[in-house]
């Protein structure tokens, strides 16, 4: 090993703090030099206040967009024990996979959030001097090194996966909620808020922005992940994932996961993509699937990652996910009902409409419309469960003639299909999985045209 940058750092400290006048942040050039040095080429030690007063680590260590790992740093001879304990170090350690935490001479290391390796240079003595230790250099070395080049732990079953993001979603939440009260009301964030009220929901508060802004990033990056290859995935390439069901949802997507997405949040979006991508996707939810019994596993794994992430909300909004037999039975069942009941031969796919009357909306007198007799809502739509199965049914009438089918969906099917969501998450995760369908069936959705799934009560 190379001593020479090790040496060359003490002698950085050694000197800052003979001066007298040393704090945490002095030393912090010392180490961005030092672990620059020992990583090589392409490699940068990112130090940038505005992030670390959000509630960032100190360091970001990335290889272009690519995190390799964090360093958080504490003055000399703070005690790192106290720090160990800390709901600060807590959070870094269930959402970063690799950590150091340093006081600049002691260093510990944090794999999957395992304390792995402690190693510490020479402390200065009675005279300010601080002597180097070949022994001592040597493992502090060999652990900055085994930190640059960690294989960090892949998410092997659907439970760990969903513990991770909801780790790094609750971190994600707190960085929103911190930057958007340091940023005025000029700030970015407050103009997506000022959005949202205005698109989504009226009253909608910070606190819950921060929670709907993170749960969309984190299970929208998953979505669009079960759909892309690992190779080359980040956040800028999962915001052209999404169908052109809703335009507002698109919008907000490449806003929020982006290029220009706020400096102070992307290192932890960063992150999240490259669990995503190191995760071996198709197994987790082949495992999932066959444990669950579900045919479609990105959608049911929400109420996973959501019981992870906030079992509180997951209990308090009703996220326990029909089973797909019984989605299938009641589908079947209501068709059925309609053709002998209703006597409407072609069941759910029924396309036959109605005059109606009703008072003008402004003005005297009445107006008269005509809409389709059959209408279908989901009130509790979640992640489009029943809607994706009646979509289904009705799609299996169109075998043998799939060149009626466009027309058909966007003459008789949107016109009548609408579900209500409470859950950013869901609400996108719906549209998403329903637009793709209808894509993957043949239908292009024009301009103008969207899902009828609305975020609302």
């Amino acid at each position: 090993m190379d001593r020479k940058p090790l040496k060359d750092y003490l002698d950085a400290i050694e000197a800052a703090m003979r001066r007298g006048d040393a704090t945490e942040h002095t030393h912090r050039p010392a180490l961005k030099t030092l672990i620059e040095a020992l990583a090589g080429p392409g490699v940068q030690a990112v130090n940038e206040p505005r992030r670390i007063a959000c509630g960032a680590p100190d360091y970001v260590i990335a290889r272009g967009t690519v995190p390799l790992g964090y360093v958080e740093a504490k003055d000399v001879g703070a005690n790192l024990n106290e720090v160990e304990r800390s709901e600060q170090l807590g959070r870094y350690r269930d959402s970063l996979g690799n950590l150091i935490l340093t006081d600049y001479l002691e260093f510990r290391w944090y794999l999957g959030g395992d304390l792995k390796l402690t190693a510490s240079l020479p402390r200065p003595g009675r005279d300010g001097r601080i002597r180097w230790n070949d022994a001592a250099g040597s493992e502090v070395g060999q652990l900055l090194g085994q930190f640059l080049e960690a294989d960090i732990p892949l998410a092997a079953s659907p439970a760990e996966l969903a513990r991770r993001m909801a780790a790094l979603a609750r971190l994600i939440r707190t960085l929103i909620e911190r930057t958007f009260s340091g940023e005025g009301e000029a700030g970015e964030l407050h103009g997506q808020l000022e959005a949202f009220r205005k698109v989504l929901i009226e009253s909608l508060t910070t606190a819950q922005f921060a929670d709907m802004y993170a749960q969309t990033l984190c299970y929208g990056l998953f979505a669009a992940r079960c759909n892309a290859p690992a190779a080359g995935f980040t956040r800028q390439s999962a915001a052209g994932a999404l169908p052109k069901t809703n335009p507002f949802l698109r919008r907000m997507f490449n806003a929020i996961a982006g290029p220009d997405l706020d400096d102070r949040i992307a290192w932890a979006v960063d992150q999240l993509a490259e669990l995503l991508a190191r995760a071996d996707i198709a197994a987790i939810l082949q495992d999932f699937g066959r444990r669950t019994r579900q045919e479609d596993p990105v959608v049911h794994f929400y109420e996973t990652f959501l019981a992870a992430y906030d079992a509180k909300m997951r209990e308090a909004r009703g996220v326990y996910y029909t089973p797909e037999p019984v989605v299938g039975y009641i589908v079947r069942s209501v068709d059925a009902l309609l053709r002998r009941d209703f006597k409407l031969a072609d069941g759910l796919a029924h396309a036959g409409k109605v005059k109606l009357t009703r008072p003008k909306a402004q003005g005297k007198g009445k107006e008269t419309l005509e809409t389709h007799k059959l209408q279908i809502l989901d009130p509790a739509t979640g992640t489009g469960t029943f809607l994706y199965a009646v979509i289904a049914s009705i799609r299996a009438q169109f075998e043998g003639n799939a060149g009626a089918w466009p027309g058909y969906v966007a003459e008789h099917l949107l016109p009548r299909l609408f579900g209500f969501e409470l859950l950013m998450a869901p609400y996108a995760v719906a549209h998403m999985k329903l637009g793709l369908e209808l894509e993957l069936s043949g239908y292009d959705f024009a301009s103008d045209q969207r899902l009828g799934v609305f975020l609302t009560n």
